[in-house]
């Protein structure tokens, strides 16, 4: 059964903890879809990911916010979650999520590709819709 909501359950939120990565789709200039892989971050505000300045995702959200990620269990293709909303970019606390990130999906105190030149970005997704499979 496919669930609908406007906020994440626990249940949901759960789910995002696993080291699982997710897909983000941005717009570009010309409003066709772009989407890349993403780690994702969760806390009992909403989901998040990271990038960097100067990427793709940077661009496309700083010029429109409204994103979609999803995240499917590579153990169950029925077990899925999607979410869409608005972005909120910062490097507030940025370098510290990376370093998180890389702790849950690699196993490494620190991420191992960070680039003194470019600054990290956390994005929070502020949720406006989310719909779920297998996460009741």
């Amino acid at each position: 059964m496919t669930t609908r909501t406007q906020s994440l359950t626990d249940r949901q939120r759960e789910f995002l903890e696993q080291p699982i990565p997710g897909a983000v789709t941005t717009l570009r200039d010309d409003g066709s879809p772009h989407t890349t892989v993403v780690w994702v971050d969760a806390d009992d505000e909403g989901p998040m990911f990271n990038t960097a300045s100067g990427r793709a995702k940077e661009r496309h959200l700083e010029r429109d916010p409204r994103l979609s990620l999803i995240v499917v269990d590579p153990q169950d293709q029925y077990r899925w979650l999607s979410v869409s909303g608005i972005a909120e970019l910062t490097t507030e606390g940025a370098d510290e999520q990376i370093d998180k990130l890389a702790k849950k999906y690699l196993g490494k105190d620190t991420y191992p590709w960070h680039n003194p030149d470019q600054a990290r970005i956390k994005v929070r997704i502020r949720v406006e819709h989310v719909d779920s499979y297998g996460l009741d």
